[in-house]
């Protein structure tokens, strides 16, 4: 019998959680490969990367392979999307369409960490049955697109926040900055397995967390320690 409690409670914070992910990952993609068709290049949009398709973003190692394997070795979920495709040589100003396009995948997930909030507020209206369900799921929701927007932002390439800091430093070091995007990923692993990188977001997404807080319907820190 708690066995069969367990594989329950398992498959429900599955149903919480999956639906919030694979949204937070969409989008964040497909904003990138909007935002780069609103400037100039079409690359993603004709390859049908502008979509609220899940399975056109997701990457099998980056999107399930490797979040899981990182929750078994370190505690800490990091994954990563099929990236979208942009040519930043067709934008139309190479230099502050590429920080419009890199910033859009993140705030693209702020925006749906504030319609998580919202759908706290709308959560009364639901059916008893739902409420609770729907009350998790937001908040998972916030959380993920929080912790999403703000690793991102890292400045470390080919995270956003690098390809922000890239185009904005002059042409010489932005030159030998972008030689070490092929270090990027392997620096960011380092980092997660270290438990630097958990260490940094912390204290950034506490503070986030407080900053919704105080338009929310409900104690998001309470809220998320029950989930």
């Amino acid at each position: 019998m708690s066995e069969a409690f367990d594989i329950a409670v398992f498959l429900q914070k599955i149903a919480i959680w999956a639906i919030p992910v694979l949204l937070a990952i969409t989008l964040h993609e497909a904003a990138h490969g909007y935002a780069a068709h609103l400037r100039g290049d079409s690359t993603a949009w004709m390859l049908g990367r502008v979509t609220l398709n899940p399975f056109k973003h997701i990457d099998p190692f980056g999107t399930v392979l490797l979040p899981l394997l990182m929750f078994v070795l370190s505690g800490f979920v990091l994954g990563y999307a099929k990236p979208v495709p942009v040519n930043f040589g067709r934008l139309k100003n190479i230099k502050w369409d590429t920080v419009f396009v890199a910033l859009a995948g993140p705030f693209a997930n702020l925006f749906l960490a504030f319609v998580s909030v919202g759908v706290l507020w709308l959560a009364n209206l639901a059916p008893e049955s739902v409420q609770i369900p729907l009350i998790k799921m937001a908040g998972a929701s916030i959380v993920i697109n929080l912790i999403l927007m703000l690793f991102n932002l890292l400045p470390l390439l080919p995270l956003d926040g690098g390809r922000v800091l890239n185009a904005l430093l002059p042409i010489k070091y932005s030159y030998h900055y972008s030689r070490l995007e092929r270090y990027g990923i392997v620096v960011v692993l380092l980092l997660a397995f270290s438990g630097l990188l958990w260490s940094v977001l912390m204290p950034v997404l506490n503070m986030s967390i407080s900053l919704l807080n105080l338009v929310s319907p409900i104690n998001l820190f309470m809220l998320l320690n029950n989930i």
